[in-house]
């Protein structure tokens, strides 16, 4: 079955008992590594058990299809429930997960973790179409994952946040969930031995660095202020740490939508201040001033455009076969130049 995003906090707490297989894909690998870990935990509190945790390799199963199905079925050494873990896997799987489904045998599990599978892929599908398996979508975290992931972070760390620290987070932590938790961590490893529980946007400052300066919001307000020498510096770090390009172009889509949205509350005659302020998340305090300069650059129908202009190439990106990197650098340049 395919998992609702409603349900997955749910199935990572608690997977239903008649689960077999659990298929965790998308483009946040931080993500489909953490929820691989949390479902398998659920199985064997200690993941590199090698009498409780089975770990085949894709060539094991490329080899012998059959061994999927044999591990599950074994009895653990120690007592309680098997799980086995299949790393990198993709169409070349298919056939070896459909044995485990078709069979009885045993009652481990079986948890896969996988690129980002299109809806087309053999392996997808098979989990999402039987009801003994569950395919869970791992995407780039958005403005309210990362809220939620803050504050929750702070919190199980016994501490508290400020607002203008919580924004500041949210504009520069990554897209990738591992990274994010690994920048929050340092922020919490900071604040060991300090009397004063509440997280500071100065603290917040002192402890993100490197990884906001290859966030992809930066790439996002270059393009829309139209800063092409920017925007051709952050593309190549972006290509060198591997981002996505529809991740990139996600998040350019995600900065224009707020944009457009301020720009039809000021073509009803609100002012730029006024509009800006009736964002929600609201915009950080310390970009304010800019994001409202921008908007009074644009009109609704140049920003129209540009959207359409990004929505094309995510779907080039997806469906031509073309390097979608190369799409990605065009349909930004042409958006960067009519910024300017």
């Amino acid at each position: 079955m395919k998992a609702k995003a409603a349900d997955i906090a749910a199935y990572v707490k608690k997977l239903p008992d008649h689960i077999r297989v659990v298929v965790i894909f998308g483009r946040d690998e931080g993500l489909v590594r953490e929820r691989c870990a949390l479902i398998g935990k659920q199985i064997a509190p200690d993941l590199s058990d090698p009498f409780q945790v089975a770990r085949p390799s894709i060539e094991d199963v490329k080899n012998t299809p059959s061994i999927l199905l044999d591990e599950i079925s074994a009895i653990s050494m120690m007592g309680g429930r098997r799980l086995v873990r299949l790393e990198g896997a993709g169409n070349e799987s298919t056939e070896a997960v459909k044995l485990v489904l078709a069979g009885s045998q045993g009652d481990g599990l079986l948890v896969i973790s996988a690129g980002d599978l299109t809806p087309s892929s053999s392996l997808r599908k098979l989990a999402e179409k039987e009801k003994a398996a569950v395919a869970m979508a791992c995407y780039v975290d958005n403005a309210r994952d990362l809220i939620g992931l803050i504050q929750t972070t702070m919190q199980q760390a016994g501490l508290t946040i400020d607002q203008d620290a919580s924004g500041f987070l949210r504009e520069n932590l990554g897209g990738d969930r591992m990274v994010s938790r690994s920048e929050l961590d340092k922020l919490i490893l900071y604040k060991v031995g300090d009397e004063n529980k509440k997280v500071t946007l100065e603290d917040a400052k002192a402890c993100v660095g490197d990884t906001s300066a290859l966030g992809l919001n930066q790439i996002a307000e270059a393009i829309t202020a139209g800063r092409m020498v920017d925007l051709e510096k952050l593309l190549e770090r972006a290509w060198t740490a591997r981002e996505s390009a529809v991740a990139i172009l996600r998040v350019l889509t995600g900065r224009l939508m707020r944009m457009h949205l301020a720009r039809g509350y000021m073509d009803t005659g609100m002012n730029a201040a006024n509009a800006v302020s009736k964002l929600r998340p609201p915009v950080f305090f310390a970009e304010k001033d800019k994001f409202t300069a921008e908007i009074s650059r644009w009109n609704s129908l140049k920003l129209g455009r540009a959207l359409e202009i990004c929505m094309t190439a995510e779907l080039d990106c997806k469906t031509t076969g073309n390097p979608a990197d190369v799409i990605c650098a065009r349909a930004l340049l042409s958006i960067a130049k009519a910024a300017r």
